[in-house]
Parts: structure tokens; sequence; C-alpha cells
């Protein structure tokens, strides 16, 4: 099947209205498919905190934490008087309660990304029935018996002070600054915002109930429409909004939707030979990831923009060494991130020397003339695949032989 005869409409997304409950407090119901979630309070204080950016995919926390199946409630706390926080908070939670999209549970949990954060504020969230736990993001401090999670920035004091209840729990990031997570911030920080949403869900699901998916389930639809049914549109309805998907050793892939859709319609669905076949080594599934190790198995009768971009078909049949990071946001995939060995697959294709000129001097001496220095290539061919399948297939260390030598020009 090619791209042009398999033409598919666009599958709707999930979607939900923001609800404006003041000028201060908005409302946003889960943006996942199964449209249900615990709720989740957020509090701002800056305007980066509530714009999208054209600089990043990642959106603000209030669409963030909705992808994530929360029922997400906003206040603003830049205009709010102190004294009105309290019944706002309460008035907040109602309206959140009152919800269908809201499911039940008693638990909410809130997440502060402030700059500041006054003494009345601090006790509105202690004394408040509903609010089971809080992360702070930003510079404020906030001193509360309800379990914390702190993101702060720079480096862990030492020696390193453990919780031994495991109660409250601070992470530190090194070279940031403090609001280092909104993307609309000028001191944004791609990964360490990465990695404190994946802590900061560890910390909030099983103080709330959840929400819990099976990100297997999840995965295993995604590439079932990507090699099985081989269907662009049902492909793109498993991911968010605006996912992205990077092959890290050839820089392919897309970024945003309708990037990553041009590249699985022209450059991958229908790209892979007939024979291409995964064979799962093993799995790792995370609060948020599903990483696998696998063989990736075909015989390269065409041209494989993404994995072997600008070779012709040698007819070869290879098999490859891969590993799969998959960050899945609520139901859907945020991103993949695809590593393999390429210099397996060119050993494979015969496409890469067993050796090549080493340019340098060798401990200041150089080649004799009318000679030059060659290195042994450290790589290896389907031994690589075999080896991840079976530990004990290949001996290991024989690389460890390998030597200059010199050849003639």
């Amino acid at each position: 099947m090619s791209a042009e005869s398999a033409v598919e409409k666009p599958l709707p997304l999930p979607s939900a209205p923001v609800i404006n409950v003041s000028p201060l407090v908005v409302i946003q119901p889960p943006l996942s498919r199964i449209g249900k979630g615990p709720a989740l309070i957020i509090l701002i204080d800056q305007e980066s905190a509530s714009k999208p950016t054209a600089d990043s995919i990642d959106p603000p926390p209030l669409q963030k934490w909705a992808e994530e199946s929360f029922v997400v409630a906003r206040i603003d706390l830049s205009k709010l008087p102190t004294k009105d926080f309290e019944a706002t908070l309460s008035n907040t939670i109602d309206a959140v309660k009152q919800l269908p999209e809201y499911d039940g549970n008693q638990k909410i949990g809130l997440i502060a990304y402030l700059s500041a954060c006054s003494p009345e504020i601090v006790m509105s969230l202690e004394t408040s029935k509903d609010i089971a736990s809080i992360v702070v993001y930003g510079s404020s401090e906030i001193e509360t018996t309800k379990p914390t999670l702190f993101h702060k920035p720079g480096n862990p004091p030492m020696p390193i002070r453990k919780d031994l209840e495991k109660k409250d729990k601070t992470y530190y990031y090194p070279k940031v600054e403090p609001l280092f997570v909104l993307p609309s911030h000028k001191s944004f920080h791609a990964s360490s915002a990465s990695v404190s949403h994946s802590r900061t869900l560890s910390f909030l699901k099983p103080i709330l109930g959840g929400p819990w998916f099976d990100l297997e389930e999840i995965w295993e639809e995604h590439t079932l429409y990507e090699f099985g049914e081989r269907a662009v549109e049902k492909t793109m309805s498993t991911m968010l909004q605006e996912p992205y998907v990077n092959h890290i050793p050839t820089i392919t892939g897309g970024i945003g939707r309708e990037r990553l859709t041009s590249f699985y319609r022209n450059h991958f669905i229908f790209n892979n030979p007939e024979d291409t076949a995964l064979d799962l080594i093993s799995r790792t599934v995370g609060i948020d990831r599903v990483i696998d190790e696998f063989v990736f198995s075909f015989t390269h009768d065409r041209q494989i923009d993404w994995l072997l971009p600008g070779i012709p078909p040698t007819g070869k049949h290879c098999r490859l060494p891969f590993t799969s990071v998959v960050n899945i946001r609520g139901d859907r995939l945020y991103h993949e991130h695809i590593a393999w060995d390429q210099a397996t697959a060119l050993v494979q294709l015969g496409l890469l020397p067993e050796h090549l000129p080493f340019p340098y001097p060798i401990e200041g001496k150089v080649a004799a003339a009318g000679k030059h220095f060659e290195y042994r290539v450290p790589a290896a061919g389907v031994e690589t695949a075999e080896k991840l399948a079976d530990e004990s297939s290949v001996e290991s260390n024989k690389m460890f032989n390998f030597a200059v030598r010199e050849a003639d020009d």
C-alpha cells in the first residue's frame, strides 16, 4: 500500500472547552480519550505560566495536566487579594466537584508555580480538607504537614538528608532557575522540566488514586496501527495534539502534528519493507514511559528514508538492535526517542569497510613513506543483534584485539 492509495480522514482528538469560573479562575476538563479523572489545582502568579510559546510544543501547565487526564483548575494569584484566596480556593473546588468529568476522588492535588507565597495562602492550603498533597516550583517556600514535593534549582546540600517517613521529597536541578518548568518562561529548561514532570506524576498518582492507564496497551495499539495496519491517521489518533518523534542516529522524524503526520505518511509507515519485524527483548514500564529493547529486522529492498537516508536498496537482510523510549501523557503518546546502532546497519549492508584511514600521528610518529595508518573499525555485524537477544551467543571483548596497521597508499 502506498501513501497515495491510503489517504485517510483525520480522526477527532479529545477536546473540552475551558470553563471560566471567574476572571481569575478557569477549569480545563481532561484532554484524554477517557475524559475523566481526579482534580488538580494549579496556582500561578505570572503570565508565563498561562500562555503558550512558539519555541516549544510543550504546552502550559493547564493543558499539560489536562492531557494527563486531570480535571485542572487554575487560580491566578497575580491580581487576587490575599484575603480572598481561601474563599476562592473553596469555590474553585466546589466548581470542580460539580463537573461530570470529575471522578469523585475526594483527594485533590495542588501544584504551585509561584515566585512567592504568603503565609496566609500557606495557611489556607494547610487547613483545606480537600487538598491532599502539594507540589512546589518556583521561589516559594511552603511549610505544611501535608505530603509535599519540592523542585528546587541548584545542587543538593551535602550530606543528603533523607526523609525516613517518605512523606516529603525534594529534587534538585543544577544550572536552572526557579521556574525552569514553564515553556514560556525565559529560564525554561526542557530536559529538567521533563524529568520533574515524571517525578511529579510518581508523587501525585499514589496519593490521588490515579489516573492510571495501561501504558503497554497504549503503546501496542500505536505500533499495531503503525506497522500492522499501516494507517497514518489511526497512528496519529493515539498521540497528543502536538507530539514528536526523534530517530536519533539519522535525526529524522517530526515535531508537531502537521510535520509528524507528513513524516509518517511520506517517509515511514509506507516506507518500511513488507517483511519488517520487531522482536521484543525487554520492556521497562515507568510512571509515564515504556522503554523497549528490540531487534528490528527487514530486507533492504527499497530506500528507507528514516533509517538509511540516501542509500539505494542493497537486497541485504538486516537485524539491528534498537531501543525506544516512549513518553505517554495520560492515555496518548507524547513522544518517541528511537535509537539504534547505525554502524552495524552499514556493516550488514556491506557499506562500511573493515579498515579506514587514521590521519593522525601515533605517539608522535607518522607512517613510513608511501604508507598510511589504518584503524580497524570498531563495529560488528549481525552479532550485535544476536548478543542483545542472547548474551551468551557471542564472545565478549574481541574488539580489544583491534589495532592500527600500516597500509600502502
